[in-house]
């Protein structure tokens, strides 16, 4: 597994901001964006990667970029392609980089729900409603939504985004950029679930980020991933408990079955939890795109 260390003694001459996941290197007029094999849970990065982690993001975002045709900010993910100084070891960011525009990020975290899951299961529990926006009573822990629901969030640097009404996110952003949000949300949401659902996947909620290209509001950083995304088998699916998912489902089981009290440093993932994580990453990418993981 490729570390952040390698990656960061092999593009040192650029300033970088590093994100849970992410290391991201500014070149200048552009963005390297650089998907690293860590991983996080409960609001901490774990100490243990998941092998090819970064790459399987990066692949899957490649894909939803050409599949929707939806204006966004990747230049490439060939690096070879990239025009990096000829001293820079390519070998280390094969496949886990993106190569992309520059924009003034919007500040807010556009979350579609097709099924009541997570945080809006709790929410829907309290209040019937999930964001502000109201759902019929009765509804069961991974129930299908009539529609699929906006709910953004604002974005934080550390520990959990906040969830927040439409309202709010006019007051934010302004009434024009929130329209536009959310409608597009919607419509790549829709886009990607149904065709995610061909496949034999659940694409149970999702969300996006889009940034100001001048005055075009672009798709950015990674679109329908196992880290943005709560993938489901579509043949296990029952409604009424908890599903069976393709993300960080044996990492989250394994820390709850330890003595970690979330507060302190976390421990170290055991092998077969990290064999685990790693294969139902590959496997959702292999189910959605038709593709083989090239880094077997």
């Amino acid at each position: 597994m490729e570390s952040s260390v390698v990656l960061e003694t092999s593009l040192s001459q650029f300033p970088v901001r590093r994100g849970k996941v992410r290391d991201i290197y500014d070149l200048g007029e552009q963005l390297l964006l650089v998907s690293t094999d860590r991983i996080s849970a409960f609001d901490w990065v774990l100490p243990t990667g998941i092998p090819d982690k970064g790459r399987v993001l990066t692949q899957q975002s490649a894909f939803w970029f050409d599949r929707l045709k939806e204006p966004n900010h990747l230049l490439t993910c060939d690096v070879n392609e990239m025009d990096l100084p000829s001293d820079i070891d390519l070998e280390p960011l094969a496949g886990r980089s993106m190569l992309v525009r520059k924009c003034d990020v919007v500040p807010i975290e556009c979350v579609v729900r097709g099924y009541l899951s997570g945080s809006g299961w709790k929410e829907y529990q309290q209040s019937s409603s999930v964001c502000g926006v109201a759902l019929p009573e009765g509804l069961t822990e991974s129930d299908q939504l009539a529609e699929p629901i906006f709910t953004p969030a604002t974005k934080a640097e550390e520990g959990h985004d906040e969830n927040i009404s439409f309202e709010r996110m006019v007051e934010i952003v302004g009434s024009n950029v929130a329209e536009e949000l959310r409608r597009r949300s919607l419509d790549i949401y829709k886009q990607g679930a149904e065709f995610a659902r061909t496949k034999g996947i659940i694409i149970a909620d999702t969300k996006f980020e889009f940034g100001m290209l001048g005055d075009e509001l672009i798709l950015i950083d990674e679109v329908m991933t196992p880290d943005s995304s709560r993938f489901w088998p579509a043949d296990l699916y029952e409604p009424g408990k908890g599903q069976p998912s393709f993300d960080k489902q044996f990492v989250r089981d394994w820390l709850l079955q330890t003595d970690w009290d979330k507060n302190s440093e976390p421990p170290a993932l055991p092998n077969d939890v990290v064999v685990n994580t790693r294969a139902k990453y590959i496997e959702a990418y292999e189910r959605i795109t038709g593709l083989e993981f090239a880094w077997r």
